[in-house]
């Protein structure tokens, strides 16, 4: 790519760890402080990337669904999302916050799913090339406490919501350990704080981060 201009921050975390939440208050922030912002989810974000959100999340008949296709699947939005959206945002200087990236499918598709990790790393090498999070905010929660937060909602859980307990626990583990491989770029950060401290902590993060690129 390029020479790049803009920063790209992904949050992370398993289904119900308050996501939706602090990217909606890092992009006030940043808005107020002047940057131009684009902010994504995945799989979506593009024509192609919400047809696929559809199909996986939502379209009942794909529930069964075998585990390579739905790896597939998700690096097939995410490829469209990078070069559709992604690269020419980051390209322009603007702020890039995306709610999952690649890490969500290292996760859950390789750990979780229990997909040959090889072979995972290898396919979202091919759907992102070079273009990688320079900050990833690991929301942390236990995995029983995150399970029972999205069961209480009262609402229709989609595909990846409604798996089992331990499908979380493995979301979890997975999370921490790739954390804790790439430690300069994912942060991990404690889930069940007041909304406002981890807010706080968050800016922190993103000012140090801004300063250094």
């Amino acid at each position: 790519m390029a020479e790049r201009r803009g920063m790209l921050i992904s949050f992370e975390g398993s289904e119900g760890c308050g996501k939706s939440t602090q990217i909606e208050r890092l992009k006030a922030r940043l808005s107020s402080a002047g940057q131009e912002i684009l902010q994504m989810r995945e799989p979506g974000g593009t024509f192609v990337g919400e047809r696929i959100r559809d199909l996986l999340q939502h379209t009942k008949e794909a529930h069964s669904m075998c585990h390579e296709a739905e790896l597939l699947l998700f690096a097939a939005s995410r490829a469209q999302l990078v070069r559709e959206s992604i690269r020419p945002a980051l390209l322009a200087g603007k702020t890039v916050i995306l709610d999952r990236f690649l890490d969500s499918t290292t996760v859950y598709q390789g750990y979780a799913r229990g997909l040959p990790m090889e072979s995972v790393r290898a396919i979202n090498r091919f759907a992102v090339q070079d273009v990688v999070p320079d900050l990833t905010l690991l929301l942390d929660m236990d995995a029983s406490k995150a399970w029972a937060r999205i069961h209480a909602t009262g609402r229709e859980l989609d595909r990846m919501e409604s798996q089992p307990l331990e499908f979380f626990e493995n979301v979890r583990r997975g999370y921490l350990n790739l954390a804790a491989e790439q430690p300069d770029r994912i942060v991990v950060l404690d889930a069940s704080l007041k909304p406002e401290e981890l807010e706080q902590q968050i800016w922190t993060l993103v000012e140090h981060r801004r300063h250094a690129l």
